[in-house]
């Protein structure tokens, strides 16, 4: 759930910052989907240590 969220949070800020930079569709959808993957992975880490925090 976390790394899902965390994805979709960085996919807005990605599009947000190349509109912000006057970007056209195609910057904008780039942008998004390389925060929302650099944000996905930092959920994914999260998730493993809070996994292991509650079950260790």
């Amino acid at each position: 759930m976390i790394a899902i969220v965390m994805a979709l949070v960085g996919a807005l800020i990605g599009g947000l910052t190349a509109r912000k930079r006057a970007g056209n569709r195609k910057d904008i959808a780039q942008y998004a989907a390389g925060y929302g993957i650099a944000f996905m992975i930092v959920g994914m880490v999260l998730t493993v240590l809070v996994d292991r925090m509650l079950l260790g």
